[in-house]
Formats: structure tokens, sequence, C-alpha cells
């Protein structure tokens, strides 16, 4: 056991590099699959089939395509149409994209639930279909979707340990690195599931508190 913390006071330092770099894809991942998910949701809400088809069908092929193929795809062929992006942007707009559809089928449900008696009464008093979606629908759905968007968080900073396999240097990677280097997996790899669980529990005390409160009222 004395080993173990002394193993431990050395790795932790480099492992912690390694988690900075996941907490930067995660928070780069969702913040643009926020904004794609909400876009794709508008649009399958609209009036317009046309638009209703396209979002449809790109939710279903970002859904139906791995998100590691997905990340080798941005990272190893679009230079060979003149799109060479580093291996953290490769990895944010990789995730992004992925979670953007299952984002836009959060937002939807969300949309949905709203009763569309408010809807028609908005557009009656002569408000507009955008601002009927910011004044009075938005405002309710994020109050349904919250719970679900904390567990979204919760996947995508797990699933940030794929972006290793483009050689982004966070915590999956780190762990590694180190542990091909000493040989020391037991030690390196329960440290690496200790700061993921670490840096989870407070998304998951945050989706606990919104399920609690939605639930009362």
């Amino acid at each position: 056991m004395n080993q173990f913390f002394k193993d431990a006071i050395e790795f932790i330092p480099i492992l912690f590099e390694g988690a900075k770099l996941t907490i930067l894809v995660t928070l780069g991942s969702l913040v643009l699959s926020t904004l794609l998910g909400m876009v794709w949701a508008l649009m399958r809400v609209s009036k317009y089939p046309a638009l209703v088809w396209f979002s449809s069908a790109m939710i279903n092929i970002l859904r139906g395509i791995p998100i590691i193929v997905l990340l080798f795809y941005i990272y190893f062929v679009m230079p060979d149409v003149g799109i060479s992006l580093s291996a953290l942007h490769a990895a944010i707009i990789g995730l992004g994209l992925a979670y953007s559809a299952y984002q836009a089928e959060n937002f939807r449900a969300g949309i949905e639930a709203i009763d569309r008696g408010q809807i028609e009464a908005a557009m009656a008093m002569g408000m507009s279909w955008s601002m009927t979606m910011r004044r009075v629908v938005l405002p309710q759905a994020v109050k349904i979707i919250l719970p679900p968007y904390g567990n979204i968080m919760i996947m995508m900073l797990k699933d940030s340990s794929q972006a290793s396999t483009i050689t982004v240097a966070e915590l999956a990677l780190q762990g590694k690195l180190i542990a091909s280097s000493n040989f020391k997996n037991a030690t390196v790899f329960t440290l690496v599931a200790v700061l993921y669980l670490v840096m989870c529990i407070p998304l998951i005390l945050l989706v606990r508190h919104l399920e609690k409160r939605n639930a009362s009222k």
C-alpha cells in the first residue's frame, strides 16, 4: 500500500495534465453538440418538410456511425481533401458531431412535450414561429431537458477517452503511456478510474438534483 501511494504521488501530476485535456475536449464538444443539436431539433419540428427530412437524415447518420470511426474520418481522411485539423480540434468536432444527434432528440422531446395549445395561442396573438419558440416553448422545454442533458454530459466526459485513438494526450492515453513505461498497470489504471470518477461525481449530483427538483413540481 505504501508503494501505491508513492507511485500515485509520482503519476498524478502527469495524469492531471491528461485530465485537463479531457475536460477541454468535453467542454468543447459539449458546446458544439448543444448548438448543433438545437439546430437539428428546431429543423425537426419546423413546418418545412425539406428541413425535417434533412435533419432526420443527419441525426440518423450521426447516430449510426461509431464515434471512433467519425474521429478517424475527421483526423485521417479530411486532410486528403485539404482540411487538416489538430488532434484536439478533430476530437472536439468529432465528439460534438456525434453527440449533436443525441442532443437533438433530447431537445425535440422537450419541445414536443409543451402543450400544443400554448403554441397555437402564441401564434394567434401574432407571434412568429421563431418568437414563439424563443418566448414560449424553449423556456419551458429547458426545464424538461436538463436532467437528460446532464446524463449526456456524463457520457460525453467518459467518451472523451476515445480521443486517445487520434493521439490526443488526454487522461486515458496518459495512463496508457505511463503503464507501458513502468508496467504498473494496477496502480496507473486505478488512478485513472478514480480521476474519471472525481470528474463525474459533480455531474452525477447535479443530475440527481435536477431530477428531484423536476419531480417535486
